[in-house]
């Protein structure tokens, strides 16, 4: 499966009849009845939407991913509230100022969980003609994919598949304007055919629930412990909160120091978002949402990956309560 898919030998016909296949596996396992652009990762598929979207002013939510601020610097900033959702008032008011957008928003975001109220922003953008953007990476292949939206992205690893491939969701090729020569015009350079298989693999055998055992009980008992502890689950400020991302907030230790202690001991938790780099900056996130600094240069991400164990989470609540004891 090595050969590249739009070649006309005979290898590169096998190859294509492998690519076409896996894109209506990935179609079915996540209910789009839309088309499907495979890309590098969430990145590429960002970038893809961003640039070559027919539409007018790009938006973003204050709370996206980096990604997306790279690929669109110019971009109207929509704040957030407090909960972390999107400030419907002030979407309003940009729609009416920049009918036609494109906005672009997480449907679950990377660094608190915070579930966004999609039919409420789709409303919206579809009453001032635009298109909605939904940045899927934390939700597909976890949760059913929104229904809401004219373009979706999906990072394969999110959801247990390989590093390096992910795809652009979209409604109809006419919203998008062709940018190479594969993936029927829509991006340039030859598909990873064994990522992409990968993919509808571990979208195939995943699905609700995430994990096979109650990890929002198992979450819970650690949001509890840490409330006892004096510190501060911040799902507690959140719209809407998921099982499966939480920012943690420790009292009396930086996230920095965290982040290494807490390697030390074998878990892996970061500090903002876990794609910027090994920053050890706060998180652009947490300000947006108003958190007070002191409360966020001590907060920590801590999220569950389709391997984690209930067993593993009982011990990072002990390793959590006694480095908040020491501190």
């Amino acid at each position: 499966m090595w050969a590249n898919p739009s070649s006309p030998h005979a290898e590169g016909r096998k190859a294509r009849a492998a690519l076409e296949d896996a894109r209506g596996r990935v179609k079915a396992a996540l209910g789009w009845e839309g088309e499907v652009i495979f890309t590098s990762g969430a990145s590429e598929a960002a970038a893809l939407a961003l640039h070559g979207a027919k539409a007018g002013n790009r938006m973003l939510g204050a709370t996206e991913h980096d990604a997306l601020r790279k690929a669109a610097p110019d971009a109207v900033i929509l704040p957030v509230l407090p909960d972390g959702s999107i400030d419907l008032d002030a979407l309003e008011a940009a729609l009416a100022a920049h009918p036609g957008a494109l906005v672009a928003v997480q449907s679950l975001n990377s660094e608190t969980g915070n579930w966004l109220d999609l039919p409420e922003v789709a409303d919206r953008v579809k009453a001032a003609a635009g298109l909605l953007l939904f940045d899927a990476s934390q939700s597909a292949g976890k949760y059913k994919l929104s229904k809401y939206g004219d373009m979706g992205i999906v990072a394969a690893h999110k959801f247990g598949g390989p590093v390096g491939v992910g795809a652009l969701l979209v409604r109809d090729y006419a919203m998008l304007s062709p940018s190479g020569g594969h993936e029927r015009g829509y991006r340039r350079g030859t598909e990873n055919l064994p990522g992409v298989l990968g993919m509808a693999a571990a979208l195939e055998v995943g699905g609700e629930p995430y994990l096979g055992w109650d990890s929002g009980a198992a979450m819970q008992a650690l949001a509890a412990q840490v409330r006892a502890a004096g510190g501060e689950w911040l799902g507690d400020r959140l719209d809407a909160s998921t099982a499966y991302i939480h920012a943690i907030a420790m009292p009396g230790m930086s996230a920095t120091a965290q982040v290494m202690r807490f390697d030390m001991m074998g878990f892996a938790v970061s500090q903002g978002s876990a794609c910027s780099s090994g920053s050890m900056k706060t998180s652009a996130v947490l300000a947006a949402m108003g958190v007070e600094p002191d409360v966020a240069a001590r907060t920590i991400r801590v999220s569950l990956g389709w391997n984690s164990t209930g067993v593993e989470v009982e011990a990072f609540a002990a390793a959590w309560a006694e480095m908040a004891r020491r501190a």
